[in-house]
């Protein structure tokens, strides 16, 4: 499975279980988006209202395209909407990324 790293910074409430917390990631243009999703999608341990923030998370996606931009970066345009349902705060789901950016999960 793929995905991308993530910076969770807070957690927001207790419900639904596990619990949601706050998590944020750059796009290839610098642009920062936030997501809020259930701990267990962000992250493989266990958080709460006491764990230290921010720290590591990461998000599953599909890879939709693949292309080097005129700089020679190779660019990867992704989908959060596959395999988990996941969204940013303004409803967005495609991003581009350098493909350095991807992570494999296990």
């Amino acid at each position: 499975m793929i995905g991308i790293k993530v910076t969770i910074t807070k957690y927001i409430s207790d419900e639904p279980q596990p619990g949601m917390v706050e998590g944020k990631f750059k796009d290839a243009w610098a642009n920062e988006f936030i997501m809020v999703a259930k701990t267990a999608i962000l992250s493989s341990e266990s958080l709460g209202h006491d764990s230290k923030y921010p720290r590591d998370g990461f998000i599953a996606c599909e890879i939709v395209e693949k292309w080097t931009d005129e700089k020679g970066r190779r660019l990867v345009r992704i989908d959060l909407d596959s395999p988990w349902g996941v969204e940013t705060i303004d409803g967005l789901t495609k991003f581009d990324l350098e493909e350095s950016a991807l992570i494999h999960l296990s």
